[in-house]
Order: C-alpha cells, then structure tokens, then sequence
C-alpha cells in the first residue's frame, strides 16, 4: 500500500513541472468513447441498453459486420466479448483494426458484441436508484455473474436470433463466466465456445500491485476509499492527460501500467497509451475490490463475504458464502494463460486446469504478462488468430 500511495504523490508532484515539458502527439481515439472509435475506423456500429432483472443499465457495442461487408441479409455467428477487470468493451477495439479483436472478429465476418460490466463508465445507470447512492455501489461481481451476463447474452440472442454465442473473456470476463456457467446451466448452453484469456477464478498466488490492497482489513478499506465507486475514469483522464502525455515522464505511465498488470514492455505500443488510458481504469465498486482481495486472502472462488455469519445468513441462508463449482459447467473451454501474469498466477491457472471438464486446448505463453492478451502487440499471432481457427473450424462442422 505504501508503494502505491508514494507512487501516486510523486505523480501528483510532477503536475507542477508539466508546463515545461514536451507534450507527445495524441491519437484521436483518446477521447472517444467506444461507438466512436468503432466508427472512426470505418466500421458499423451499434449501441444498445441492457436492463438487468435488479434494474441496472449496461451500454453494450455492436460491429455487425466488417468493414467492407454489407451482405446484412444473413444472420451471422455471434461473437461475445467481455472485459477485464476496471476495463471497458473499448479495449477490444483500442488497437489498430489489424490487432484488435473486435475488427478482426467482424472483418472474419462475424456478428461482434461488446459488453460492459456494472460500475464502469458506460454502466452506471439505474432503473431507480441514484448512481451517487451507496445502494447503487452495493455490488461485486457475484452481481455481474446473477444478473449482468444473463440479461446481455438473453439480449444479443433475442436481438440476434441466435440459439447461441461465442464467449470470450478476460481476467474478469473469465471469473463472471466460470461463475455463470458452472452455476446456471440454462444460461451455460447458450454457449458454443468459451474462450479465457488470463483466465482467473483465484488469486492465492498474485504478485501485482494490487496484493497490497488485499493486506488492508475491510472497515479500514471502505474508510480510505469511500463504500462507494472505485478507481473512476476522471483518475484515468487525469493521469493521461497530464502525465503520460509528456515525453520526459512517458516511462513512468508503462511503469505503473507495469506495476499491476506485469512487466512486457517489448509487447506494448507505447504511442497507444492514451487510448489505452482512455478504457483504464473505468471505474468499479469498493465492494468489488473487496470480492478481489477475499480471493487473494481465501484463495477461494466463492460469493462475497459480508464479514459476519449473521450478515451472511441474511444473504445466502448459510453462515459462510457459498462456493462457485468450476467442476459443475459443461461448456467447451479454450484458455490461454501468461508464464509472467502477475493476476493470473501460473500456480492459480494450474490449481483450476482440472477442475474444466470440458478443456478442449489450454496455451502457456511463457513471456506474457495480464494485459498482454488484449492489447500485446503479438496477440493476433500468439491469441487472436487461434481463436478465429477455432470458430471457423466450428462453423464448418
């Protein structure tokens, strides 16, 4: 905690200084929002709503079809892809259409749908309840897996025609989907494939910066950093627009991206960290955090802990918080893990491997680090294109 809290002074001491220091070219996508940045690449795009049955509102983006595909006429195979944890559906789509999922997926013509989890910034809507309300941040992703992934994949069938989806997540997207599928078997055969990147049930093993939020008791968390949102956009806007935006002090952007989500800096376009800055961090609940550091501390995959047997017995009819089964989903899993993923520690990957029971294909990149499988600057070679492989080979059965 001590190095986080002197890493964010000495950022907000260099603020000072940046009159005088050489401001870098921005990329335009920097503050788009993501149909923008859909559309400035000269792709279709489409923005829908989301309501989930407890009232939340989830903006969630479509590529319909690839660039230069206008044969609309035919129902395509739908593409699910789900972010990762303080991330939006935009980091699907923040590098150049050649490395990013989200075109190549719709150029390889698919039907590609983005979603967004509660408590980012293109979900923070409610039907009733006051986004500034601590009972609108009451949430951790024990929420996402209940509520938010059945309502958006119920969605996109309905709005689409489709009997089933192709899901892909990462680090978060993976913990809400082992949650969902192993819990909710109607929900589970929507699914043909499901794809995890930096896949993440417990976290035993991390040794990312945020380890160190784990250490802090959670009455003294919800003190220092409210009980409701969590890392918010206006951070991220503040850090690229007067930070890492500046030649001088660029280095230190990569380090502290570095710091929580592992060190691969031959893997990462330096000239996209605005764009990237403009996804991260999105925003989250305390009380989601708190769920992270439960897994961190427990080692365990189960619902959020409410810190009493009284309070859990309220929530769940039991004393303690009820366990997620890996072991229970029936889905056909494809996983790519890093050797040098800070969250999905190689240990943790290795401790969930056989609780799959339907493992088609798990890939160990050695040299990748968590965000790597998005955003790397080899991840059409070393994810991408395997993934495009497997669906089309599924599609021609």
């Amino acid at each position: 905690m001590q190095l986080l809290l002197q890493t964010l002074c000495i950022l907000l001491t260099l603020e000072k200084t940046l009159c005088f220091l050489k401001a870098k070219p921005r990329n335009p996508e920097a503050n788009m929002n993501v149909s923008e940045m859909i559309s400035y690449w000269g792709y279709p795009s489409e923005e829908y709503e989301v309501v989930t049955e407890d009232g939340y509102i989830l903006s969630i983006n479509r590529i319909p079809n690839g660039k230069n595909d206008f044969s609309n006429s035919v129902p395509k195979p739908v593409v699910y892809l789900q972010h990762g944890f303080i991330l939006t559906s935009g980091i699907w789509v923040a590098n150049l259409p050649n490395n990013s999922l989200g075109f190549l997926l719709a150029d390889a013509g698919y039907d590609v749908w983005m979603g967004n989890s509660r408590g980012n910034v293109y979900a923070r809507k409610h039907v009733y309840m006051d986004p500034n309300s601590k009972e609108f941040w009451a949430f951790s992703f024990d929420q996402m897996i209940k509520y938010d992934l059945p309502a958006t994949i119920d969605f996109i069938l309905q709005k689409t025609g489709q009997k089933q989806l192709y899901y892909v997540g990462h680090s978060q997207g993976t913990i809400i989907a082992f949650g969902a599928f192993s819990s909710n078997p109607q929900l589970a055969q929507k699914i043909k494939i499901y794809f995890a990147l930096a896949p993440v049930c417990t976290a035993r093993y991390i040794t990312s910066a945020l380890r160190l939020f784990a250490f802090i008791p959670p009455p003294v968390f919800k003190l220092l950093f409210g009980e409701k949102d969590f890392l918010s956009p206006s951070q991220a806007n503040y850090i690229g627009q007067f930070i890492c935006q500046n030649e001088p002090l660029g280095t230190i952007c990569n380090n502290i991206l570095s710091l929580f989500f592992g060190y691969n800096p031959k893997n990462l376009n330096e000239s996209r960290m605005d764009v990237y800055l403009g996804q991260c961090p999105a925003g989250t609940s305390t009380q989601s955090m708190l769920h992270n550091c439960q897994l961190i501390n427990k080692g365990t995959f189960q619902a959020y802990d409410w810190g009493s047997p009284l309070l859990n017995m309220q929530h769940y009819n039991q004393t303690t918080p009820p366990f997620y089964k890996v072991e229970n989903m029936k889905v056909p899993t494809v996983m790519w893990s890093g050797g040098r993923d800070t969250l999905s520690d190689p240990k943790d990957v290795a401790n969930l491997e056989p609780n799959i029971s339907k493992l088609v294909y798990h890939k160990r990149i050695p040299d990748y680090n968590h965000i790597d499988f998005v955003i790397g600057l080899d991840a059409f070679y070393q994810v991408f294109s395997e993934i495009l492989s497997f669906i089309n080979k599924d599609q021609s059965h």
